[in-house]
């Protein structure tokens, strides 16, 4: 027996197999086209004309197709057509009587609907097409001419209304009748979306009767985008889709400012009443839209080897290109995805509208934000389809940013006020912990919402978020979430002044033993630490109190090796810091208060070795810091000054006895060079050799322990900054003094320098010894010399010049013998 299927079942099938020969068409064409491109291509060019005569002209390819040309010949005679009869219609309509009128407009409108029927016979669709667009607006001037010549008392907005219903209905049967024709059932469709609008203006309904009467057309549109199935109904389709989103986003936007400007509960009803169909009809759409793209794919034949790239056999057995193929699931993934989207952004919309005029003080927002998480419970709706679950979702998602939005200022009151007690330190503790917070900055007025804000988005991120690949970061960002709450907690209570340190203590413990992820929970503990620090320079007590414990805490967090890094630089920064602050509650001056904050560099020193490599060196990073604002502290006080440098002298040589560091014994030696130059100039000694022995003896041993070390070090690196640190200074001051000491001495210690040197065969030594002994010997003839030189007559000192050119001269040879002899001497010194 033969099976019949149900009409709804065989409909469907047949609906199926046209798309799959749509496809199955559109592949055939795209290789007809291949092949042909591959012929021309391959054919010959011209043939070379016998005898060598002139190549034949090649005709000009044309830059239109003749379809083209065709449509646009049509298009620009139904514009001109429609124009004159226009102008007729306005013009010269008042030269004939009514008869007249009537007479011409209904035989030309009458001429213009009916010719598209022979034509089609004839297969001139496109014509047809043309001419039944000429007729269609003939339709609409034959309206305009029946108001103005036998209804020109009637309301106009109104007759429109009425016109164009009866011409989308009359658009539509003639688009029915002639089925071949494409132009008039859009037209209808298009000419639909003014009636309920153009009534509503005319009755004048409104704000909210204008955007229910753009909501409701809308909606039709989208049944009909929707409904209609076939593909000869495309165009039809298109144009209703076309019509929904357009109308109804006017519709929309009108709603919504109603819900906004609502003055009380029951505009915002209204107002919410258009929202929630409107609301109802997009998630509705969005679901059946999804449910046809999954349904419509395109026939398996050659498709499936054009979307897996193999190439399709021919009749020959040769392979050929694959076919392009089209697949209208992105696309209807895409539309989908962003009409729930706008359907669930809607309803929160409307509730919010009514929510806004119901709830006082700001409540508003985190109602509608438990709305918003309300929504994702529903992707558990049996058989949701995934795109209408993405789009909910990210409706949702948008609510609850544009909350934390709102929030946020109440968290930024509540970590950066703390910073204004910085230039008014210990001015004596606030009322409460909301007047220690607002010291340069208002206090906002919907507190107590924020705070209900960010509890539900960290609950909702904690609770909510199950994937495993995101469940890390959701319970991070849950972290910080609780913590910005937590930290607004006290001045949004208005605890008291203790009451909000000890929370911002306990805040700061509970995030340093966070378990989610370590490196979020470092940070807020940070971050809480620092908020508690600037808050308590309201009170010297508290101030103490916290430093000392801030310190306390975080040396003790230091002994787990993943915090270390962060926590040991930490407490040394809070142990600087509770150093300064215990010399300032001391009354002691900076100077004696830089001995207190030496500690912090001696600790420093003493626990980095102990530390992981990254912890170390941010730990001596700080020690280093730290011993600047020693330095900074008694910079006012020389002799204060130099016992400083001095003890971080000690400090940096302790650091060179370990293997990795040994560079810091250069420090080492500088730290030291300094304290002995600032307690030389606290005692007002001039004297540069006091200043200079202090580091040639230092750098002379040293020099001596690398020669020692290694041999092939030469002199010069070795003792040349030494000795010149020493010589260069005194030879300078020997210009200025006119005494004895100071050329004996220094010719002595050149003297005894250059006969080292000669001895030992040093070629620095030699040198500068012999440089700074010929200087000094100069120094102390130049008196007699002048004085010679006065006693001499004018003529000498040429005769002399002139003897001793002659006497150079004659001895020149032997000379420059002697000066190669005591290069060649120098030269195998070391």
């Amino acid at each position: 027996m033969t099976y019949l299927p149900p009409p709804a079942e065989e409909l469907r099938f047949l609906d199926a197999e046209l798309r799959r020969l749509d496809a199955h068409r559109a592949q055939l064409l795209a290789r007809r086209a291949w092949l042909v491109s591959v012929l021309q291509s391959a054919a010959p060019g011209p043939a070379t004309p016998p005898f060598g005569g002139p190549a034949p002209a090649t005709a000009p390819r044309p830059e239109a197709s003749a379809p083209r040309v065709q449509n646009v010949l049509l298009v620009l005679g139904g514009v001109l057509l429609t124009i004159a009869a226009m102008a007729f219609t306005l013009v010269s309509w008042g030269h004939l009587g009514i008869a007249g009128r009537a007479a011409v407009l209904g035989t030309v409108t009458a001429a213009a609907l009916a010719a598209p029927v022979p034509l089609l016979r004839r297969g001139l669709r496109s014509t047809a097409e043309s001419v039944a667009g000429l007729g269609l607006a003939l339709t609409v001037l034959d309206a305009y001419a029946l108001h103005e010549a036998a209804l020109a008392d009637t309301d106009g907005t109104a007759y429109a209304a009425v016109a164009a219903t009866v011409l989308a209905g009359a658009w539509a049967a003639y688009g029915t009748a002639l089925g071949a024709l494409r132009l008039p059932r859009p037209a209808a469709l298009a000419a639909a979306q003014l009636p309920l609008l153009l009534t509503a203006l005319a009755a004048d309904a409104g704000p909210h009767g204008i955007s229910a009467a753009l909501l409701l057309t809308a909606t039709a549109d989208a049944a009909a985008a929707l409904l209609v199935t076939s593909p000869a109904l495309r165009p039809v389709r298109i144009a209703a889709a076309i019509g929904a989103y357009g109308t109804g986003g006017w519709g929309l936007l009108g709603a919504l400012w109603l819900s906004w400007t609502a003055p009380d509960p029951g505009a915002a009803a209204r107002a919410a009443a258009l929202l929630l169909p409107a609301s109802a009809v997009a998630l509705t759409a969005a679901w059946r839209i999804a449910g046809t793209a999954r349904t419509a794919e395109p026939g398996r034949t050659n498709a499936a080897s054009a979307a897996s790239g193999t190439d399709a056999p021919t009749a020959s057995g040769t392979p050929s290109p694959a076919l392009p193929s089209f697949s209208p699931q992105p696309l209807t993934t895409t539309l989908s995805t962003a009409t729930a989207l706008l359907g669930a952004l809607v309803l929160l919309a409307a509730l919010g509208g009514v929510l806004r005029v119901t709830l006082p003080g700001g409540w508003a927002v985190p109602a509608q934000l438990l709305g918003a998480l309300a929504l994702l419970m529903a992707p558990r709706i049996p058989r949701m389809p995934e795109q209408v679950r993405h789009g909910v979702a990210w409706a949702s998602a948008a609510v609850q940013g544009l909350a934390l939005l709102w929030a946020l200022p109440l968290v930024a009151v509540a970590l950066f006020g703390p910073f204004g007690w910085a230039d008014r330190p210990w001015s004596g503790g606030p009322a409460d912990a909301r007047a220690a917070v607002t010291v340069h900055a208002p206090w906002l007025s919907h507190s107590g919402p924020a705070l209900a804000v960010l509890g539900l988005l960290a609950g909702a991120l904690a609770l909510l978020v199950r994937n495993a690949t995101w469940r890390r970061r959701a319970l991070a960002g849950a972290a910080m979430l609780a913590w910005a709450a937590a930290l607004s907690v006290p001045a949004a209570l208005e605890l008291p002044y203790v009451v909000g340190l000890l929370l911002l203590g306990l805040l700061t413990v509970a995030a340093l033993a966070l378990p989610v992820l370590p490196p979020t929970g470092t940070v807020l503990a940070l971050v809480t630490s620092v908020d508690l620090a600037f808050l308590a320079l309201a009170d010297r007590t508290a101030t103490l109190t916290a430093l000392s414990a801030l310190t306390v805490l975080y040396a003790a967090a230091s002994t787990r090796s993943r915090l270390a890094p962060v926590t040991a630089p930490a407490a040394l920064v809070y142990a600087t810091a509770l150093a300064c602050a215990t010399g300032a509650a001391a009354g002691w001056q900076a100077p004696h208060t830089a001995l207190l904050v030496l500690v912090v560099p001696a600790v420093a020193v003493a626990v980095a070795p102990r530390l992981a490599t990254t912890a170390r060196v941010a730990c001596e990073l700080t020690g280093a810091v730290a011993a600047l604002v020693a330095v900074g502290l008694a910079v006012t006080d020389a002799p204060m000054l130099a016992l400083v440098l001095s003890s971080l002298g000690v400090l940096a040589g302790a650091t060179a006895t370990r293997p990795d560091r040994r560079a810091a014994g250069y420090a080492a030696a500088a730290l030291f060079a300094l304290a002995a130059w600032v307690r030389l100039a606290a005692w007002e000694v001039t004297a540069p050799e006091a200043y200079t022995l202090p580091v040639t003896v230092p750098a002379l041993l040293v020099g001596a322990w690398r020669r020692r070390r290694d041999p092939l070090t030469g002199s010069w690196p070795a003792y040349g900054p030494g000795l010149a640190v020493t010589l260069l200074p005194s030879l300078a001051a020997l210009w200025r003094d006119e005494g004895w000491p100071r050329p004996l001495l220094l010719g002595s210690a050149a003297l005894l320098i250059t006969l080292l040197g000669a001895r030992h065969r040093l070629r620095a030594p030699l040198v500068l010894g012999g440089a700074v002994l010929v200087l000094t010997a100069l120094h102390e003839l130049a008196p007699y010399l002048v004085q010679f030189a006065d006693a001499l007559p004018r003529w000498a000192p040429p005769a002399l010049a002139g003897l001793l050119l002659l006497a150079l001269g004659a001895t020149y040879e032997r000379r420059l013998r002697d000066v190669r002899r005591v290069r060649d001497v120098l030269g195998r010194m070391s």
